[in-house]
């Protein structure tokens, strides 16, 4: 059994990454490292009533305080995301959501040779598919490779992707499938592309059109995943149980494939 790590490690991104104050106050992460040496150790002394020197080589404990965004690093979107309901009913939020939704058969679509900014369409989708010879089942966890995790840590990574259109999104779902993941910083297309095809358009079913699927279908969606090209296409499980997080639209996940 073997055993790939699909997520990014959680770091603070660097400045000027992000394209506006609200983006960054969104997607963000900030940690204080304590270290054993200083803040540690007085952490210790301070609790316990001791000296340094009661402490092994005068070393503590070591913690990290983190400010950090739910939809920082590789999370899991939950429906509550995308609207505050889905078929007129209160969506849900990361807490509620089923966990059998979290672990099933995987399966990776190719979509490497999409250009940055391009949206997937469901011709795509259907042609991905039968190059692997793969026929969606109900409880499939959909990943979809870009390669865009090969970027984690540049500022392109923000910017330069492609993404989902609303038509594939629904296609998807409507094979039984509750849980697409990317290895792109979002699930649509850049948030520049969409402001730019608003603008020529005005056409406001262009903003946010793959994510707003959710005011009709519940799915969730993983953002950030990473490592989809040490996949075979499809024969292993995932599981990507949330981190439940009260009335949250989001929740951060460590997805693991598991390949017999």
């Amino acid at each position: 059994m073997k055993f790939v790590d699909l997520s990014v490690v959680i770091k603070e991104p660097n400045p000027g990454e992000f394209s506006s104050d609200e983006l960054r106050r969104s997607l963000s992460c900030s940690i204080e490292y304590q270290d054993h040496e200083g803040i540690g150790a007085q952490q210790m002394m301070n609790i316990f009533n001791c000296q340094k020197e009661d402490l092994p080589d005068g070393l503590g404990w070591a913690a990290e305080i983190l400010e950090i965004s739910t939809h920082a690093g590789t999370h899991l979107d939950a429906p509550y995301h995308y609207y505050p309901t889905t078929g007129g009913k209160p969506a849900k939020t990361v807490e509620e959501l089923p966990l059998d939704w979290f672990f099933g058969n995987g399966v990776v679509l190719d979509f490497r040779h999409k250009q940055n900014g391009a949206a997937v369409s469901v011709e795509d989708v259907k042609k991905a598919l039968t190059k692997i010879d793969y026929t969606l089942q109900a409880g499939d966890i959909v990943c979809l490779m870009f390669g865009a995790d090969k970027r984690y840590g540049q500022a392109s990574y923000w910017t330069d992707f492609p993404g989902m259109s609303a038509d594939a999104t629904h296609w998807i779902i409507d094979q039984g499938v509750k849980v697409i993941g990317t290895d792109a910083m979002g699930f649509d297309i850049p948030f520049e592309k969409i402001r730019s095809n608003f603008e020529e358009s005005q056409d406001k079913d262009a903003i946010w059109e793959a994510h707003r699927v959710g005011m009709e279908k519940e799915y969730c969606q993983i953002e950030k995943m990473a490592n989809l090209d040490q996949l075979p296409p499809h024969g292993f499980k995932i599981c990507c149980f949330p981190i439940p997080i009260e009335k949250a639209s989001a929740g951060w996940v460590r997805p693991v494939a598991i390949i017999d």
